[in-house]
């Protein structure tokens, strides 16, 4: 039987999996689409723990567009490597034109 945490990410690694190649969302949205609120932290600790569960979590940033979990990778520029290949440009660990590459999770309303 999973526990609250284990259904809790595997929501996350759903919505996550879905967001579009070419596209980023945020910490805060995707805890918003599940219902958590201020949850963004809680969105954080699943990406962190993500690596062994084929999530595209180098898709996932923070609420200015910025790689700040480029750190639980492999390598420092492993998170911005991913991006470039999807053709989101990255400059000082930032999003370039962030709001024409954002994808809200809560467009997907009733289907997740």
């Amino acid at each position: 039987m999973k526990s609250n945490k284990e259904n809790l990410y595997a929501n996350i690694y759903e919505i996550v999996r879905l967001i579009p190649e070419g596209k980023v969302t945020t910490y805060g949205a995707i805890a918003k689409a599940i219902g958590l609120g201020s949850g963004a932290r809680v969105v954080g600790y699943a990406m962190n723990a993500s690596h062994t569960e084929n999530v595209p979590a180098h898709r996932v940033v923070n609420r200015n567009g910025q790689l700040t979990g480029k750190h639980h990778f492999p390598h420092a520029t492993t998170m911005e490597d991913l991006l470039k290949k999807e053709g989101v440009k990255v400059v000082a660990d930032q999003i370039v034109d962030f709001e024409q590459h954002f994808w809200d999770p809560a467009s997907l309303e009733g289907e997740i």
